[in-house]
């Protein structure tokens, strides 16, 4: 095979990946936004590239606007490609381990993906967690618990990715943690940033000044908790299930 057609190939698989959860999901506007923000695109560029008005963009995610049929999600997420194509394909190839590969299984401990975005206020309150770095806030559709000696000791960068999930709109939550520099490394040498990173262990004042940073270089929010690990995940799936009504 070229790589010409591997390259064709990963995007097609790619495309059917977010096609299908975008026109299965409960809330088609929410996926939406949420691949249209792994992709780090704003609604102007995408509505340029589609000729459409940023509030067509808008509606759609917000769901002001009837959901998308098939034929238009298809077209919102070959625009998406196009313009990641366009720069480089950066993010396109970072989810070539993620669509022929397990996940760096032996690393995580649990992993869950949000319909509805938790806020990282709300995180922090929920997992009872100091906040080292506030970052740029962005929204976290899921999280993913990581064994932080097995992920730094055992996976090589391109295994390390596939950490992210579905979505790097998350949260990554390190356990068995010192003093958090190590984790805040891995991070630096990777393409993928996490929308948040947690230190389960140790309290913010505890954390390294090296690891808090590195999170302010690359503008990433920083927490750090001690709640009990399975309660900290128990009660962030229960999140999920309580959202809709809060």
């Amino acid at each position: 095979m070229t790589k010409d057609m591997a390259n064709e190939n990963i995007r097609q698989r790619l495309a059917e990946k977010m096609a299908g959860e975008i026109t299965l999901s409960e809330k088609p506007g929410e996926a939406l936004k949420k691949w249209r923000l792994n992709f780090e695109i704003a609604q102007t560029d995408l509505s340029g590239y589609l000729k459409v008005s940023p509030s067509v963009i808008s509606d759609y995610e917000s769901g002001r606007r009837k959901s998308p049929g098939t034929l238009i999600v298809s077209k919102i997420v070959a625009a998406l490609l196009d313009i990641d194509t366009s720069k480089g394909g950066q993010k396109i190839h970072s989810y070539e381990g993620m669509l022929y590969a397990d996940p760096g299984a032996k690393a995580v401990y649990a992993t869950y993906e949000y319909t509805y975005p938790i806020q990282l206020a709300k995180l922090a309150t929920l997992i009872e967690a100091d906040v080292v770095n506030k970052g740029v806030e962005k929204p976290l559709y899921g999280f993913t618990v990581v064994d932080s000696k097995k992920a730094i000791l055992e996976l090589s960068s391109h295994e390390f990715q596939k950490l992210y999930g579905w979505s790097t709109e998350r949260a990554l939550i390190f356990t068995k943690v010192s003093t958090g520099k190590s984790p805040m490394v891995a991070i630096r040498v990777t393409n993928l940033k996490p929308g948040a990173v947690v230190i389960h262990g140790i309290r913010g004042g505890q954390v390294d000044p090296m690891a808090k940073k590195m999170a302010e270089i690359d503008r990433i929010p920083l927490l750090a908790t001690t709640m009990d690990i399975d309660e900290l995940v128990e009660v962030l799936k229960k999140y999920s299930q309580y959202h809709v009504i809060e």
